[in-house]
């Protein structure tokens, strides 16, 4: 059994899972904010901070969002069991003191801190932990996250008011990185009980340092300081409350009104920064933060069940027409890597498979030539009377999509594959992807854990992309398993190794991080999920 005790240090034993460095990277700044509040001089409590970002997923619930430009006001609502370091990936004390890992990582025994009260004024207890850990597998459509990460729970049991034990009926190895993160942080009894529709539209009630003070879909969150706060993350450099006194996220989707905002000092500090805005920004003196995502990168995954695409070498096809460092060098941040695997670099367990992701548009005709399919009087392939056509979901939820989105469909051309754009609000994909109405997706999914392949590829899950029963279930389901961490990341090795040869996602580009921050606030800093952490922040 693997054992992890709480300790007074700012960092905590190692545990079950460690995990390779994470990357961290930026412009204008060399450690995410700290170097500009040190230069600033000792931090100050108050003010409010004001952050513009592009989109609104439609939800308050931090359990049921996955878009990051919602997470990271909803992250600051809820506690998590356990933190991870963005450094090392390893997984230290939050509200559980303490914890132990059964050696099959089937069961996980927490040991809560005494003293955690919700905004309500309950208290923490075992109790609401297995309200939790029990409701979120009911959830609707939108906790697809929280809901993979429950797979295979059997229950959680009350050992006593300050310890939960919670397991699952196969090995769970990924469950501990899990409740490091937004989708399992905590909500009170009371919440966990609520109607999900009711949580994402008036929010739930968290132990986080901020609570929710106002909600206004597609225009704004704010949130105010919650008073009496003493229980953060052993990551956190500030015990006690938070500087700020309210967060305002203002809701901009047009990139040159947020960077105009930000350097007019209307808003403080913005989301998706842009290439084309990056010189502007710089000479206007504001700090260029950026962090990659870890997870799975942006790319395109085939609903495998279509015709076209249940062939191998259609799905082959476009992934060797797709000129990655093309689409990297017109429209991302400065710093952004093409995909060279279908995790990201700062991904524990990632391998880099890029001999596999080669461009090759001749390669690709030929394969398209062998195919049967053949180019029409527009350039657009033909086979037994019907187009090779492309139709493409995705959400604007970072302004970078739409750009890269139109160049790939440029390069797709090339090869006689007819693109479309099927643009849909990101609260809507989901059930798109369930009723298998599409040909394509577009997106991405960020965890600092490689389980979020199963989570993706499995066709033992939900398997939205209706993938073919094969040998990357039992590498998946094997890896999910698997104790030891270099036999872990091998069956990983495999799985990357697999999707990528057999194309059934395309990886494109890893997601980049890239925030403008106003000279004037100071460590507004990056979690190991490259969201934001708010205790720490301050103005001057």
């Amino acid at each position: 059994m693997s054992t992890v005790r709480s300790r007074s240090a700012r960092r905590a034993a190692p545990v079950l899972i460690t995990a390779a460095a994470l990357l961290l990277t930026a412009c204008g700044s060399d450690d995410g904010g700290g170097s500009a509040a040190a230069a600033a001089g000792e931090p100050q409590s108050g003010g409010t901070l004001t952050f513009a970002v592009s989109s609104d997923a439609g939800c308050v619930d931090p359990q049921q969002v996955g878009s990051n430009d919602t997470i990271y006001s909803t992250r600051q609502l809820v506690d998590s069991l356990t933190d991870q370091d963005p450094d090392t990936g390893e997984i230290v004390p939050w509200l559980a003191e303490s914890w132990e890992v059964s050696d099959d990582a089937t069961t996980f025994t927490f040991h809560l801190r005494d003293g955690v009260t919700f905004s309500d004024g309950t208290p923490l207890t075992a109790q609401v932990v297995k309200d939790n850990f029990d409701a979120i597998p009911d959830l609707g459509p939108l906790a697809s996250l929280g809901r993979g990460y429950l797979t295979g729970y059997t229950g959680t049991e009350v050992v006593d008011d300050l310890t939960a034990r919670v397991s699952f009926g196969t090995p769970n190895v990924q469950f501990l990185q899990a409740t490091s993160t937004h989708s399992l942080g905590l909500v009170s009894s009371a919440s966990a009980a609520l109607p999900p529709e009711q949580r994402c539209s008036e929010g739930i009630v968290g132990s986080g340092p901020f609570t929710l003070g106002d909600y206004v879909q597609n225009q704004s969150i704010t949130l105010e300081k919650r008073p009496g706060y003493d229980w953060g993350s052993s990551l956190w450099e500030k015990d006690g409350e938070a500087y700020l006194d309210e967060v305002v996220f203002q809701v901009i989707p047009e990139a040159g009104v947020r960077t105009g905002s930000l350097q007019s000092g209307q808003v403080d500090a913005i989301s998706s920064v842009g290439q084309a805005d990056e010189a502007a920004l710089q000479g206007a003196g504001i700090d260029l933060q950026a962090r990659a995502n870890p997870g799975v990168v942006f790319g395109v995954t085939f609903n495998n069940s279509l015709p076209q695409f249940a062939d191998p070498a259609v799905r082959q096809a476009v992934s060797l027409a797709v000129d990655r460092q093309e689409i990297v060098d017109a429209v991302y941040p400065t710093g952004t890597l093409a995909a060279t695997s279908v995790l990201s670099s700062t991904t524990p367990g990632y391998t880099d498979v890029s001999d596999t992701l080669t461009t090759d548009p001749d390669r690709a005709a030929e394969l398209l030539d062998d195919a049967g399919w053949t180019e029409g009087g527009d350039g657009i392939r033909e086979k037994d009377g019907v187009r090779l056509e492309l139709e493409i979901l995705w959400a604007p939820v970072i302004g970078t999509n739409q750009p890269a989105l139109e160049l790939l469909q440029q390069q797709l051309r090339e090869i006689g594959v007819d693109v479309q754009l099927d643009q849909q609000p990101i609260a809507q994909t989901f059930s798109i992807l369930q009723s298998g109405a599409y040909g394509g997706a577009w997106g991405n999914v960020t965890r600092a854990d490689p389980d979020i392949l199963r989570g993706n590829f499995s066709t033992q899950l939900a398997n939205l992309y209706r993938l073919p029963a094969s040998e990357l279930d039992e590498l998946l389901t094997g890896q999910a398993a698997e104790t030891d961490q270099a036999e872990r990341f091998d069956l990983v090795a495999q799985a990357q190794q697999l999707l990528v040869e057999e194309a059934y996602t395309v990886p494109v580009v890893e997601l980049q991080t890239t925030l403008g921050v106003s000279p004037d606030v100071h460590d507004l800093q990056f979690d190991a999920s490259s969201r934001l952490q708010l205790h720490n922040t301050w103005t001057s």
